[in-house]
């Protein structure tokens, strides 16, 4: 299942109150495994960021050491939804003060992919950047506004300027 050949793919990115090898961090890292296995079962789940260790926490894709990433592509926004929300990784979400400070401004980006494509890292930090300095649009957007991969397919980036996507 996909909507007009595309899939959604997301970037969230979180600053670690500590290492991940710090006793603070052990009910975090000790779900990782549980919740990372949750998402490849899921419905609708078609890929994830990830190293050899199975789970994307040691990357660091950002100068700020403490900012850990997490990537995944899902047939729908629905599927994602669902298990963002739904199952338990939600009661990780409602934990996550434990193990992260607040981010100023957008820490997760939404946005369409062609139905097979595995974006870069480097594609994923375009979308979040370019939501935090221009909002929602299809381009990149998040749970607070969503489109529809149609929308996303109208939406010309041509006319982005360089700038814009820095």
């Amino acid at each position: 299942m996909s909507e007009n050949g595309f899939h959604l793919a997301q970037i969230n990115i979180a600053r670690l109150l500590a290492p991940l090898d710090d006793p603070l961090m052990d009910g975090f890292v000790s779900r990782l495994d549980e919740i990372n296995k949750l998402a490849d079962e899921s419905p609708g789940f078609n890929w994830r960021l990830q190293t050899e260790e199975g789970n994307a926490t040691y990357l660091r894709p950002y100068d700020d050491e403490s900012i850990i990433v997490n990537m995944s592509v899902w047939e729908s926004i629905e599927h994602l939804k669902e298990f963002v929300y739904r199952t338990q990784h939600a009661s990780v979400m409602r934990e996550r003060a434990e193990w992260f400070s607040k981010f100023e401004g957008a820490f997760i980006a939404l946005w369409y992919v062609p139905v097979g494509h595995i974006p870069t890292v480097n594609e994923a930090k375009e979308r979040l950047d370019y939501l935090r300095t221009h909002g929602e649009s299809p381009y990149a957007f998040s749970f607070k506004r969503t489109y529809q991969a149609s929308e996303a397919a109208q939406f010309n980036t041509s006319t982005l300027t360089k700038s814009q996507c820095k």
